[in-house]
């Protein structure tokens, strides 16, 4: 085993919360079930991250094609993220946590709507750490809305640059990912941040969401400090 010489916390992760389903499907549970056992480990995984230094933690919480699931499915879903962010704003609120939801909020209930405004409003000064749910979210979307804006804001072609864009992303002030979390064993983005994906480390994981820890967030950092990342030089 090689040592760790070392310790370098990546300033920015992102976690796909990928397996809820397989979980369940794995302790003969209703999928709804695995849902909810995700909620339950994404609190740990992200009070971890931020209690060890991580200063922007980013999560997969539902894409855009995530409304082509069973209707009874997404119902569950907006009913459970309408409780979490509605039940934990209290939690982030004394943890010091800034929440910002990231994506389209065409779709959304008023409820989950009014419960969204509340949560960014009540955080938004607070500084130890900032957690960004991409919800109702399409990296590919957000890079389309970001060059539209562009044009709204009549750039001439020339001027639409690398920089252009990425000041009129959801969260411009936001850095690139260092490093992207993915569970369940699958190998692929799935439309995930892809502008700040373009030099991101990237962590597969056999194991499915619900099962995951703070001590798994500790070893995250672990493996991330092996890494040596060159930016293309």
């Amino acid at each position: 085993m090689n040592e760790i010489k070392r310790t370098v916390v990546p300033k920015h992760v992102g976690y796909i919360l990928d397996g809820n389903r397989r979980w369940a499907r794995m302790h003969s549970l209703p999928e709804y079930d695995g849902h909810l056992a995700g909620y339950n480990a994404l609190k740990e995984v992200v009070e971890g991250s931020i209690e060890q230094g991580i200063k922007y933690v980013s999560i997969y919480a539902f894409s855009t094609e995530n409304w082509q699931r069973d209707k009874t499915e997404v119902s569950h879903l907006m009913k459970l993220s309408l409780h979490a962010i509605s039940t934990d704003l209290k939690r982030f609120v004394k943890n010091g946590i800034r929440v910002r939801i990231l994506g389209h909020r065409d779709g959304l209930s008023q409820k989950l709507l009014s419960a969204i405004e509340k949560a960014e409003e009540a955080t938004k000064l607070l500084r130890k750490g900032t957690v960004l749910v991409c919800f109702n979210y399409g990296g590919q979307r957000e890079i389309a809305d970001a060059a539209r804006k562009c044009v709204e804001d009549g750039l001439k072609p020339a001027e639409i640059t690398e920089e252009a864009i990425a000041k009129r992303l959801y969260a411009p002030n936001v850095p690139p990912l260092d490093i992207i979390v993915r569970t369940s064993g699958e190998k692929r983005l799935s439309n995930f941040m892809l502008w700040r994906a373009s030099y991101s480390e990237l962590l597969f994981l056999d194991k499915y969401w619900p099962d995951m820890t703070k001590q798994d967030v500790t070893d995250i950092i672990e493996e991330y400090s092996r890494r040596q990342r060159r930016f293309g030089a």
